[in-house]
């Protein structure tokens, strides 16, 4: 099979022929469809996260079922599947307690490999997942039925972006009607955490972002208001917007700057959520107005999504025209164009990528 392999951080990925092994038991092969380029691939084969190499990215997908090992009981050959990178093994504490996107078993799949080269060296996956290429084997976990007729690129961004940022806003701060947020940052995480919040009824959704382009996109997704924060002093205008501070704030990005801007922007009693993923090593300094504030100050794995429940009513809000997913979606391409639709997204030219299989 193709598959696009990271083999020096910072360089482009080789687009190559590889081998891969029989799924084992309570494992499934997925034959690609669809995966979106999420920054997180970005960050891993820029060298940002560490990881053995050589080592295929690529976690946000959709494909068909083509095998099953022994004692998979939820999904068969022929069904058409999200694929994520949430596992769940159903049986440790923070599964048993609602929270499998926390799951703390050790995978085989994060310490052996069932990818090889042409060479005989085992490729990393990257997530459990590795979707960089026509095929994967992912834990059954990994993966939800869905319609045959969702549109299959549309079905891929269910896998990470949507769910993480929408999630955030639905699922991690649980927003209430009424109440006011700030969301910085507006790529495609942030876009959904937008949606998230406007579907849950908050008034005023305000975006924030440095780039003029995302800003306009965010409208599209529910913003009611924008802040340049390239241009103008972000928190006097949220402050000015909101009258105390907001509500709920989303950071979104993966930067510690923006999250002491988001502190900043925060009501008394309010709650920042800390979304994207700041560089390995650096520190939050907090400030001390939260100990005296009661300002909330929490993360969200990947949503805190619950795969099995609610990927189909995503899937159900995409069909009936309330969740935006198309709008998403910025560019398709083949494998053997991954780098170019890498270096777009680099660019700030697209929310979301698709390699198309």
């Amino acid at each position: 099979m193709k598959a696009a392999v990271c083999y020096e951080f910072g360089k482009p990925l080789v687009v190559e022929e590889i081998d891969i092994d029989p799924p084992k038991a309570g494992e499934v092969k997925v034959r690609i469809g669809a995966t979106a380029i999420c920054h997180s691939d970005i960050h891993l084969i820029r060298g940002e996260f560490g990881a053995r190499l050589p080592v295929l990215a690529g976690h946000e997908s959709a494909g068909y079922i083509e095998e099953i090992g022994e004692n998979v009981t939820s999904v068969k050959p022929g069904d058409t599947v999200v694929v994520s990178l949430i596992a769940s093994c159903g049986r440790c504490l923070q599964c048993v307690s609602g929270r499998p996107y926390l799951c703390q078993f050790r995978w085989p799949l994060n310490r052996e490999s069932r990818l090889h080269n042409k060479q005989g060296q085992d490729i990393s996956h990257m997530t459990r997942t590795a979707t960089f290429a026509e095929y994967a084997i992912v834990h059954e976990s990994q993966t939800v039925p869905i319609p045959e007729d969702m549109p299959i690129d549309r079905a891929a961004l269910l896998a990470c972006g949507v769910i993480t940022g929408f999630g955030a806003a639905v699922r991690t701060a649980q927003i209430k009607a009424l109440s006011s947020v700030v969301v910085i940052g507006t790529g495609g995480v942030g876009l959904n955490s937008v949606q998230g919040a406007a579907l849950s009824g908050a008034y005023p959704v305000i975006a924030v972002d440095m780039l003029d382009n995302k800003l306009e996109a965010a409208r599209t997704f529910g913003a009611t208001h924008t802040v340049n924060a390239s241009g103008e002093d972000a928190v006097q205008t949220v402050r000015q917007l909101t009258g105390r501070g907001a509500d709920y704030v989303l950071v979104t990005v993966g930067s510690t700057a923006a999250i002491q801007q988001g502190f900043a922007m925060s009501a008394p009693h309010g709650m920042i959520v800390l979304v994207g993923l700041p560089p390995v090593g650096e520190s939050i300094t907090l400030p001390s107005v939260l100990t005296w504030q009661e300002r909330m100050v929490t993360s969200s794995t990947m949503g805190s999504t619950l795969l099995s429940v609610d990927i189909p009513k995503l899937v159900a809000l995409y069909q009936a025209g309330r969740l935006k997913l198309d709008e998403l979606i910025t560019g398709r391409y083949p494998l053997e164009q991954i780098n170019e639709a890498i270096e777009a997204v680099e660019r700030g030219e697209a929310l979301r990528n698709v390699i198309m299989f």
